[in-house]
């Protein structure tokens, strides 16, 4: 008996054209690149407004860095999408990627204002340090989950998102230069430390509900690997260990 297109996929098949790839596997793939390139774009525009927060010219130039390169690493995921025969001209045309809510709103893990950004991109930066803080924090995430993206089973996207790892590797490793620079005054340790507590929870919601029934699906598709939980768990040890030897805990 011929094996069907989804226990391929379950024994740990790959697919490398649109044209292979079942309508549901469709959805929750274009919903992971949906995801991840308006999140690089909303990053990427509230970003920005921290490039004339910068303190010297050296974090000006990392902080445009990070500007220029997550927008251009939702670029190259926009062409996967096209693929699929997704219209990305409206991706042309004006969206408020810099928009954000309240910076006491609490809206967990839930979309807000018409895009698939995650919810940490809803909530407004507050000057250098709340930057850094932040890009740290998201930064580590992102490093995790793009270590979960480049096992996926459609392999077009995997090869994408393994090439984009070692960018987001050095955006990571520039927020922790900047995070020690910060912590050298006992002012920037106690702002930092305020940031922290702010901004942890809600980069923790980025990573989904422990016990996700989706998981499921996507682990069975190929498209997810390790749970949520196990994700979480090792951002907390490299955001942990970041907080001890910058004495932040």
């Amino acid at each position: 008996m011929d094996m069907t297109i989804e226990d391929y996929l379950a024994q740990g098949g790959k697919l490398t054209s649109p044209a292979n790839v079942p309508p549901r596997y469709r959805g929750e793939l274009l919903r992971l690149m949906a995801t991840f390139v308006d999140s690089e774009l909303a990053g990427s525009a509230g970003f920005a407004d921290a490039i004339n927060d910068a303190p010297g010219i050296k974090s000006r130039i990392a902080a445009a860095r990070i500007v220029l390169e997550k927008a251009d690493h939702a670029e190259r995921v926009l062409k996967v999408m096209a693929e699929f025969g997704v219209d990305t001209a409206r991706y042309e045309g004006v969206h408020p990627w810099a928009a954000r809510l309240a910076r006491e709103a609490d809206i967990g893990a839930s979309r807000q204002g018409g895009d698939m950004r995650l919810s940490v991109f809803h909530y407004p930066l507050q000057g250098w340090v709340d930057a850094v803080v932040m890009n740290v924090l998201q930064g580590a995430a992102a490093v995790i989950q793009l270590q979960e993206f480049a096992k996926l089973s459609y392999q077009p996207l995997a090869e994408v998102f393994r090439g984009l790892a070692p960018r987001e590797t050095r955006h990571y490793e520039l927020g922790r230069e900047g995070l020690a620079q910060v912590v050298a005054t006992e002012d920037g340790r106690d702002q930092a430390r305020a940031s922290l507590a702010y901004w942890t929870p809600r980069v923790e919601a980025g990573f989904g509900p422990a016990g996700s029934s989706r998981f499921a699906t996507l682990s069975r598709f190929g498209l997810r690997h390790r749970p949520n939980e196990a994700l979480l768990a090792d951002w907390r040890a490299e955001t942990g260990a970041v907080r001890a030897q910058l004495n932040l805990t």
